[in-house]
């Protein structure tokens, strides 16, 4: 008895038992709930394959995927930290440690300047990952700098959205970026350069009311919510229920408030066609 429980048993259980499963292999799309095996939602670009939901992706990842390769990133330009020694449940610095550790990048927003099937672009891509991707000293003094290098160089603006909108840490300073933002962008517009907006999930609050809203072209992925503010708080304001759909890509797109809505794995090419049209008359 003691041979088959302390010899036979393990073998067996070694043999059938259940093998542990790395935690990466699987993602769950946050949309339909599906689980995904993680190789295959790569390969189809971080898009659910059963209900079409596009995930978030990394700010590289955008430019990996957008700009021809060799393109160049370009640097932060640092700024005052914590201008008005914020606190809430904890300090601003340490909120932005932690978002630091979490992303490697300095602040929200990543630009780099390349070309686009040939065309020169200088592309932004906001990060949710921190701090849900809001705009403060740090982003606004970025977007200019990339606006900058644009306008300079004759290269294409393209943004890609992905806000909570102001960052609250720094107060009435975070609301100066948007007409920041805004002025850097007519500059842009003063050389006849295309200034291009890419709306991903989510677009809201203030950057939606300031940079997000001002593109030459409008371009949102399938199902986005973009907006300024929630549903709730609307309801709340005007007295009425919202009509189903309501801030989301096709509905703006249906009522003229965007151009174009693009699944993902086309946005090059759409990207391509637009410039050299615009480029290469």
């Amino acid at each position: 008895m003691n041979w088959l429980t302390n010899f036979v048993r393990p073998k067996i259980r070694t043999l059938v038992g259940r093998l542990e499963v790395p935690d990466n292999m699987w993602d769950k799309c946050k949309s339909c709930e599906q689980m995904l095996f993680h190789k295959e939602l790569v390969k189809n670009l971080y898009v659910c394959p059963h209900c079409g939901f596009h995930m978030s992706v990394d700010v590289k990842y955008w430019t990996n995927l957008l700009l021809d390769e060799g393109y160049k990133i370009l640097p932060s330009v640092p700024v005052k930290e914590d201008p008005i020694k914020f606190r809430d449940s904890k300090k601003y610095t340490d909120r932005l440690k932690e978002a630091r550790a979490k992303t490697s990048m300095s602040d929200a927003l990543l630009s780099a300047s390349g070309k686009i099937d040939n065309v020169p672009a200088c592309v932004c891509a906001f990060n949710f990952q921190f701090i849900g991707g809001s705009m403060g000293s740090g982003v606004g003094t970025d977007f200019v700098n990339a606006a900058s290098v644009a306008a300079d160089e004759n290269r294409a603006f393209i943004v890609i959205t992905s806000s909570g909108g102001a960052r609250m840490q720094e107060g009435i300073i975070s609301l100066m970026q948007m007409p920041r933002t805004v002025s850097a962008i007519n500059t842009v517009k003063k050389r006849k350069l295309p200034y291009i907006v890419i709306m991903t999930n989510p677009t809201t609050g203030g950057v939606s009311a300031s940079l997000a809203m001002l593109g030459d072209i409008h371009i949102a992925e399938p199902g986005a919510t973009i907006c300024f503010t929630g549903p709730r708080v609307i309801e709340e304001t005007i007295k009425q229920k919202l009509p189903d759909g309501f801030q989301t890509a096709e509905y703006l797109l249906s009522h003229g408030m965007i151009d174009m809505v693009v699944e993902r794995k086309h946005l090059k090419n759409a990207l391509s066609k637009i410039l050299n049209v615009i480029f290469c008359p």
